[in-house]
Order: C-alpha cells, then sequence, then structure tokens
C-alpha cells in the first residue's frame, strides 16, 4: 500500500529526479545537447567509459530524456527533444543561484573570465571586426557551430595566432557550459595581446537562446 494517496504520483515524477542525480549522466546529456553521436562517440567526446556510457545511456532512456534511432549497423542517440534540452538550462541555472559550492567549483574550473552573451554575439555576426573562434575539435564543428565561426581546435591554437587580425574582438567558444576549453584558449589569446572572451554557455548556451547553427 502507498504511504501517502499521492505516492504513486511522486515516484513517478522522482524518476527524472533520480536520472539525474549521477555526474556522468549530466555531462552525456550536456554533450547530447551539442550533437547527436553514437555511444562511442559519445563516450570519447565525454571522456567516459565506453562500458560506462552504455549503462548510463539506459537509465537515462527509461526516463524518456534520450532517444535513439538506427544507422546502419550503429545506433545513434540524441535528446528526446528540446524540453529536454531547456529543463537542463533551468536545472543548471537553479542550481547555480542554490548552491555556493557549485559556483566555487565553475570558478576554479573556469576562471572568472568576463564571457559575451549569446544575444550580445548575435548582433555582432556581421561586425567584421569580431571573430569567432570553434575551439572543439573539427569532427564536432562539422556537426554544427556558431554562424561565421572558424574551426581552430585548442591543440592547433598557437600555430595559428599570426593568421589572427591585431585588432579583432576575438570570441572562443567550445561546447556547453562548464567546457574548460574556451577558457583556456582566452587565457593563451589574452597571454598574446588579443583581446578576446569566451562565449557564455558555449555552443549550447547559444542554441538555448533561441540561435542557429550552421
Amino acid at each position: 500500500m502507498p504511504e501517502f494517496p499521492e505516492e504513486p504520483i511522486y515516484r513517478h515524477l522522482a524518476r527524472i529526479g533520480k536520472a539525474l542525480s549521477n555526474p556522468v549522466r549530466l555531462r552525456l546529456l550536456d554533450v547530447l545537447d551539442q550533437s547527436e553521436r553514437t555511444v562511442e562517440e559519445l563516450a570519447e567526446a565525454a571522456g567516459v567509459p565506453l562500458k560506462n556510457t552504455s549503462a548510463q545511456l539506459q537509465h537515462l532512456r527509461a526516463a524518456h530524456l534520450v532517444t535513439s534511432s538506427r544507422d546502419g549497423t550503429r545506433v545513434r542517440y540524441r535528446l528526446a527533444d528540446e524540453q529536454v534540452s531547456r529543463f537542463l538550462g533551468t536545472l543548471q541555472h537553479f542550481a547555480h543561484d542554490r548552491l555556493s559550492d557549485l559556483r566555487g567549483a565553475v570558478q576554479e574550473r573556469l576562471g572568472d573570465l568576463a564571457g559575451v552573451t549569446a544575444d550580445e554575439l548575435a548582433e555582432r555576426l556581421a561586425d567584421p571586426d569580431t571573430v569567432i573562434i570553434d575551439v572543439r575539435a573539427s569532427s564536432a564543428y562539422a556537426k554544427g557551430h556558431v554562424p561565421g565561426a572558424v574551426s581552430v581546435p585548442l591543440e592547433e591554437l598557437e600555430h595559428h595566432l599570426d593568421e589572427l587580425p591585431a585588432d579583432a574582438r576575438i570570441v572562443a567558444y567550445c561546447g556547453g557550459p562548464y567546457c574548460v576549453v574556451s577558457p583556456e584558449a582566452v587565457r593563451l589569446l589574452r597571454e598574446r595581446g588579443f583581446d578576446a572572451r569566451p562565449l557564455d554557455g558555449g555552443l549550447i548556451g547559444w542554441r538555448r537562446s533561441g540561435h542557429g547553427l550552421a
């Protein structure tokens, strides 16, 4: 017997919370929010062992947060729909406001670099003095990127600095709100004398703000 009349309702509601109670699952959802992937691609992009990635995907599927389709012999995973992305964004903002430990962890990993919002960048897309750099892997760039952005993976950035206009206002971005790659790129660019800022929220933040991809 239920402990209280509404217990079955809350038990089902708790399934979402249970699915999101694992940090690996949250990481996988953020990676899938960038683009659909096979389990092998997802494991590599998320930095999670393949076996664990496969196991955690089953929990996310059971909660209807991700879905999949077959592409020949491979299975491709994606977020179930845009509502999942919006919900994750709301959860992250809510947690950031509530948890000082989270704010401390974000600052420790990402630093306190002042960023450019997605809406600010959208207004600057036609500005010839603005250079947008996608510092993710070139394969991720090919799946979708901010319009006008050029692909310069972080590990290649130092070799392309002489190709950047000295007086440009550079905006660098990577995958999501907690990605450490674009802050590293911005710090490198600033050390070399460039005016550089990260894009708040990365590519996910751009999409969640309603802006399209190229």
